[in-house]
């Protein structure tokens, strides 16, 4: 049996386990996903608990809130996809070493040019700086982005984004919460990367009269799938990448990491997830 985890809190609602143990199904591997819910979000707890895994054998783990830069710190090795985003959500244990990728940022760009193609994503506005932000913000450069505009009510998480961005030679600048309407109207994609809009949050982290005129939208949260956020992106007549591309594309990249095999033709491993589990949009 090859074992895989997840750390990280408030994880028991994640279909992460379904996807991969699906994968393995699929094709013929024993493979068994795992939730490590932690209590305390301290590094030492997550140290320890993958102290733990790693001498039970697991062949890697993700991770999640709140230790994806925390993660960091115990990797041996980091892929390219880290030292850029600065972040890890996924750590392969191999020949005794722990090596970190980043498949949010993989995952966020596979599922963009699957919706969108070629199309550029242009001028962007990005709403929250967190875990994930930190790795759809520098995604976006990579498919087309040529100026982001970040707002987050954390002002110092924002700042220090935008920092490192720009330290990479792109081009970005906070914009302070009030000013995030009008900065909407002048840029070609809008991303939500707040939990605004999950079951546990609901509500639109955007006014409704602040879409129109763009071209396309993103939203991380993908329970449920069709946000508020998107559905008022979807009525202005934007195109849309959901946060189920985002989680299905990052589980398959960590899949291959872990496992080493390549997945192949996505289509049906698609369908038949989304069958499966019922996973049921208006949208994509």
């Amino acid at each position: 049996m090859q074992n895989i985890g997840l750390i990280g809190q408030s994880i028991s609602a994640s279909r992460a386990p379904s996807l991969h143990n699906m994968l393995g199904e699929l094709k013929g591997l024993p493979v068994k996903y795992e939730l490590q819910e932690l209590d305390s979000p301290e590094a030492a707890a997550f140290k320890e608990r993958l102290a733990s895994i790693r001498e039970q054998g697991f062949i890697g783990t993700n991770v999640t809130f709140p230790f994806k830069q925390i993660a960091v710190d115990s990797a041996d090795e980091v892929n390219d996809s880290v030292k850029k985003v600065g972040s890890t959500n996924t750590l392969l244990l191999k020949d005794g070493k722990v090596c970190a990728f980043n498949t949010d940022y993989t995952g966020f760009i596979r599922g963009y040019r699957t919706r969108l193609g070629d199309l550029p994503a242009g001028k962007v506005l990005m709403i929250g700086a967190g875990g994930v932000g930190r790795a759809v913000a520098f995604g976006l450069f990579e498919v087309g982005a040529i100026e982001l505009f970040i707002s987050d009510l954390n002002v110092a998480g924002a700042e220090a984004l935008a920092e490192a961005l720009n330290e990479a030679g792109y081009k970005t600048t906070v914009v302070a919460t009030g000013d995030v309407a009008a900065v909407a109207k002048e840029v070609d994609g809008l991303v939500n990367c707040t939990p605004v809009g999950h079951y546990k949050t609901p509500g639109n982290p955007l006014a409704e009269s602040a879409f129109g005129g763009q071209k396309w939208a993103f939203d991380a949260v993908y329970t449920p799938l069709d946000t508020e956020f998107l559905k008022a992106a979807n009525a202005a007549g934007l195109k849309i990448v959901s946060g189920f591309d985002l989680f299905f594309y990052q589980g398959l990249d960590a899949f291959e990491i872990f496992t080493g095999v390549e997945v192949g033709d996505v289509t049906p491993v698609w369908d038949q997830f989304r069958e499966k589990y019922d996973v049921v949009s208006d949208l994509i």
